[in-house]
């Protein structure tokens, strides 16, 4: 398995560790800090640097069981089996992503009880899918996201049972898409602080420290995706 170093700490940009195997597909790590595509969140893009040598690291998937996938660039040189690495994400790609994803969970808080039925996490522009007939107007959305932004909310994560799931299964938003079991132990994102966060659900994601650290976003549409599905992509302003 892929120790996931990001699972504790998205703020980690740099980390040692060791090749296990190394093809033109594939390269595996013992331990990474790049987040492999999965919940709709882009993997993430950096690179490998070893004494005499480096790799561009194009994206990051998930392998075999717990395993995670470093897909060089085309042609890039390879790293030797069992040498350690250095390894560097791209910080700004990065940090965007940790922005946009952070914003969506916000966009769940501005519309409490409503169900998300997909989405996806990418640099530039974002969405979430609503079950949702009828939506707020464009702009009450914006301001509504952009003031709990603005209030620098803290974001933590936490690991909790999994059982936690059968007391509390409002704790899950996504209709489509439901946490990995298995494992015992659920990842829980909390945003704010007291007994009753501004938001509260499982995520594997990356995510900023606190929603100040996101900066001004904008909504740039609100699409009709189905009878009771309303798509919202936002996009920093």
């Amino acid at each position: 398995m892929t120790e996931r170093l990001y699972m504790d700490n998205a703020a980690l940009m740099t980390c040692s560790a060791r090749v296990v195997s190394a093809t033109a597909e594939s390269i595996e790590l013992d331990r990474t800090i790049f987040y492999a595509r999965s919940g709709g969140q882009a993997g993430d893009s950096g690179t490998l640097r070893w004494p005499g040598g480096e790799t561009a690291i194009a994206d990051t998937l998930k392998g075999d069981g717990e395993a995670i996938r470093h897909i060089p660039a085309a042609g890039a040189a390879l790293p030797p089996i069992g040498a350690e690495v250095t390894c560097a994400l791209d910080e700004a790609r990065r940090h965007a992503l940790m922005r946009m994803h952070t914003t969506l969970h916000l966009l769940c808080a501005v519309l409490p009880g409503v169900a998300v039925t997909g989405g996806a996490v990418n640099a530039d522009k974002s969405r979430l899918d609503f079950d949702l007939a009828n939506p707020p107007a464009k702009e009450d959305v914006e301001a509504a996201l952009n003031a709990l932004i603005a209030a620098d909310h803290p974001v933590s994560t936490e690991w909790v049972d999994e059982a936690v799931l059968d007391t509390n299964p409002g704790l899950v938003r996504t209709l489509s898409v439901q946490p990995p079991r298995g494992t015992g132990r659920l990842r829980l994102v909390r945003i704010g602080d007291g007994a009753t966060p501004i938001d509260l659900q499982p995520c594997g994601g990356t995510h900023v420290a606190r929603t100040g650290l996101i900066g001004r976003m904008t909504i740039v549409k609100i699409e009709n995706k189905g009878k009771q599905n309303r798509r919202m992509v936002i996009a920093p302003a």
